[in-house]
């Protein structure tokens, strides 16, 4: 678990330092932008990379490649510099971190089985992928908020799954090799849920730029 949780805190400082340097230089943000549905794209085939093919891969691959996708999302995340007040973005990840903190401790601590809520959860995440393909074609207001809501409370339940999920695989047998790899795959978990929840508060705690 503290490589899973120092690997986490290294791609979240990567992705921090990546989108404040591209935010602070304009011709970066214009290259961003122009190529913003590329960097979505190679982002998902690091994740399914990773993912699907971690037994294939060597731990250093998997760790590079991790690092990697922290500097892409950290390319896209530039962007909110110019939407939202950088004090109401300070102020979101802190409140992200510590209700991560709260959630992935209960997740560690709790002895109540979070694996039939765990699939709940998953299949409510792509009920509400869908809803938000939708809504970009539709623009209703009451579905953004609506699914924004629901995203807080998914990846809130998620922090504690993933994370019972990881505990759980810690206790199996593992060589030096495998068990790194397991937590790279372990910190890629806690860090989408942990990415995704700090976008999803942002959009009430946001306050945009005029």
């Amino acid at each position: 678990m503290a490589k899973v949780y120092g690997w986490m805190s290294a791609g979240l400082i990567i992705t921090a330092l990546t989108s404040m340097f591209i935010a602070n230089t304009y011709e970066l943000v214009q290259m961003v932008a122009s190529a913003r549905w590329v960097l979505i794209i190679a982002q998902l085939g690091l994740v399914f990379a990773i993912s699907g093919a971690i037994n294939k891969l060597s731990s250093t691959t998997a760790t590079l490649l991790f690092l990697l996708y922290s500097a892409l999302t950290g390319a896209t995340l530039s962007s909110i510099f110019y939407v939202y007040d950088i004090n109401a973005i300070v102020s979101t990840f802190f409140v992200t971190a510590g209700t991560f903190v709260g959630m992935s401790i209960y997740g560690m601590t709790t002895k109540k089985d979070l694996s039939a809520m765990g699939s709940l959860l998953i299949m409510a995440l792509f009920g509400l992928i869908l809803t938000s393909v939708v809504n970009i074609f539709i623009g209703s207001s009451m579905i953004y908020w609506a699914s924004s809501a629901i995203g807080v409370l998914i990846f809130v339940g998620l922090i504690a799954y993933d994370t019972q999920k990881i505990k759980e695989l810690g206790y199996q047998s593992l060589d030096g090799e495998s068990s790194r790899k397991m937590a790279i795959l372990g910190a890629l978990s806690l860090y989408l849920d942990f990415i995704n929840l700090f976008l999803y508060l942002l959009r009430f705690f946001g306050g945009r730029r005029n």
